[in-house]
């Protein structure tokens, strides 16, 4: 699993608000990434909440807290806060190419909630299969299902390289190498 990890500080601006330190954050496809929202004392029991959405005022809450710390999960999505640190957590997994978006990362209060902007993009992902000699002009596959019995092969090639509208399969000495780069 791949993950990467993005902090946001606060700032003060009459009252603590959340601040992106980045406001962009990128994981592969098929993977994970973390993003860690800070905020500053008084806020702890506050709900807080991930949405998707160009625009704050439509976005979609995809997951949110009561306010406690307990982790709240969602579709391919889970939020935790730790009250001690100031700091909730979003972990977005098993990303798609349609989970590139804005996002928003945000505590509920009354009137308007706080809350920061994030945009999200999904990176193409690589995987490597190494092989021993002799294997060289036995077709190479890509077959997701953990079954073999079961899976339907999405790119499968004899040459040293092949392309189609989603993967490809590059083969080099012993290694071929599947690149997902769309869904």
């Amino acid at each position: 699993m791949w993950l990467l990890s993005v902090l946001f500080l606060p700032i003060v601006q009459g009252s603590s608000v959340l601040k992106a330190v980045s406001n962009a954050v990128s994981g592969p496809v098929r993977g994970s990434l973390t993003v860690q929202c800070r905020y500053g004392p008084g806020w702890e029991t506050y709900s807080k909440w991930w949405c998707q959405g160009a625009e704050w005022k439509n976005c979609h809450i995809l997951v949110q807290t009561d306010g406690s710390e307990q982790e709240a999960k969602g579709h391919h999505v889970s939020i935790k806060d730790n009250q001690t640190l100031h700091t909730f957590t979003v972990t977005m997994e098993e990303l798609r190419w349609n989970d590139a978006d804005t996002y928003w990362c945000g505590i509920e209060r009354s009137g308007t909630d706080l809350g920061v902007e994030v945009k999200v993009t999904i990176d193409p992902a690589t995987v490597q299969c190494h092989y021993g000699p002799g294997w060289e002009t036995y077709v190479k596959s890509w077959c997701p299902d953990a079954d073999l019995n079961s899976c339907t092969i999405l790119v499968q090639t004899t040459g040293s390289e092949l392309k189609n509208n989603r993967l490809s399969i590059n083969q080099k000495k012993h290694t071929f190498s599947m690149t997902i780069w769309g869904e």
